[in-house]
């Protein structure tokens, strides 16, 4: 395939930041308040209901939404303040150089608020390599949420951008969320530069990840 025609999808958080140092801690405990404050649980309760939200639909909005009848955007924007989130961004200078240089249309793809993404691309200097940004608002099907690991959100996603599934490449660093790339047709791509914590990194590469990288020019070199 002519390497131009090539749609590439970024993840964001831990795969062109570190999310973990930035961001993740003070969602996770933002959702705690959310659930605790407006929804009245008790805080273990809270925490325990965020997870299991989390684990059975892969993003504990859905499960608030579903079943407990929360606002979308209400909840995505009080979760999402972040006072101070500017300082503790943290990229990598060459892999952010490689983006640069990758041939094709490139977009970012993730679960996070617009407004979140763009503060996040602000502080990293990356907004402008980025031909559109498809924050969790944009993935929508018949009115209804639809954000990763949706097969179906893949599917129509790359019929949005006029390329058939075979021409996009997913770069993330969620594993669940390649195999339903995969299962469309996708090409799939698992950055680990910023897989830190224990268990993250499974010595053997699953069958439906095309390339394991640990940094961004690897995909230079030998493109998936």
């Amino acid at each position: 395939m002519n390497p131009a025609r090539t749609v590439w999808l970024f993840d964001l958080d831990d795969t062109l930041h570190d999310a973990h140092t930035a961001s993740m801690a003070q969602i996770r405990d933002a959702m705690g308040d959310y659930i605790e404050q407006r929804l009245g649980y008790p805080r273990a309760e809270a925490e325990a209901l965020r997870n299991r939200h989390w684990h059975r639909y892969g993003a504990t909005l859905l499960g608030l939404v579903k079943h407990q009848g929360v606002d979308a955007a209400h909840f995505l924007h009080h979760t999402h303040l972040l006072p101070g989130l500017e300082m503790r961004v943290r990229g990598h200078g060459p892999d952010l150089a490689a983006l640069a240089r990758l041939p094709g249309r490139r977009y970012l793809l993730t679960n996070a608020p617009a407004v979140y993404a763009a503060r996040v691309l602000g502080a990293l200097g990356i907004a402008h390599l980025f031909d559109g940004v498809i924050a969790i608002e944009a993935m929508r099907m018949f009115s209804q949420l639809r954000p990763k690991p949706d097969a179906r959100m893949f599917r129509a996603l790359a019929a949005r951008l006029g390329v058939p599934p075979s021409h996009c490449v997913l770069v993330e660093d969620t594993l669940v969320h390649q195999k339903a790339a995969r299962s469309v047709g996708m090409r799939t791509v698992w950055m680990q530069r910023w897989l830190a914590w224990p268990g993250a990194r499974p010595h053997r590469k699953p069958a439906y990840v095309d390339r394991r990288v640990h940094k961004l020019n690897d995909l230079l070199r030998r493109p998936p």
